[in-house]
This record gives structure tokens, C-alpha cells and sequence, in this order.
């Protein structure tokens, strides 16, 4: 690899870089020797170099996908064709 250097930049949600400078100077680096590594390691396993997947729903959300669930079974469940109805019913 050539031993020149060169600058880009990477938008990020403000609160995100904050947070991963805290950790990377825990760490004793900073956000830029962070990346390089990152980079480094993704091109020696030609990839990037964790898992990358969908995160599991927390507690509350497998709980509401379980209720829905029970709803849309549930013959004698209100249902809508008219969403006024729906509307002034979510009102009361």
C-alpha cells in the first residue's frame, strides 16, 4: 500500500460521533485511527468484518406483534371498511 494519505469526510448523526469518540478514547484512539482500523480489518477478511443483520425486536414489540396477532384471530374483533369509522371510533 502507498504510504501517502488522503481526506474524505462522513456525514454521521452528531450524538453517534460523540458517542464513538467517548468509546474510541476509552480505548486510547481517536475516531479517525478507529476507522482506519475498521477499514483495515474489512479488507483482510474481504468484508466487513462483523455480522451485519437485523436486530431482534425488544420485549415491547414482540408483545404488541403477539396481541396483533390475537386480534387477527379473534372473531368477534372489531374491523373496518371505512376509515371515518375507524377515526371516530379512536376518538371516543
Amino acid at each position: 500500500m502507498s504510504s501517502s494519505t488522503t481526506t474524505f469526510s462522513i456525514s454521521m448523526d452528531a450524538d453517534l460521533k460523540e458517542a464513538a469518540e467517548a468509546l474510541f478514547a476509552d480505548l486510547g484512539m481517536d475516531l479517525n485511527t478507529a476507522f482506519n482500523i475498521f477499514v483495515r480489518q474489512a479488507i483482510r477478511e474481504g468484508g466487513i468484518p462483523f455480522e451485519v443483520k437485523r436486530g431482534k425486536p425488544n420485549k415491547e414489540t414482540i408483545a404488541a406483534m403477539l396481541e396483533a396477532a390475537t386480534i387477527a384471530r379473534d372473531p368477534n374483533a372489531k374491523t373496518y371498511t371505512d376509515l371515518d369509522e375507524l377515526f371516530a371510533d379512536l376518538e371516543k
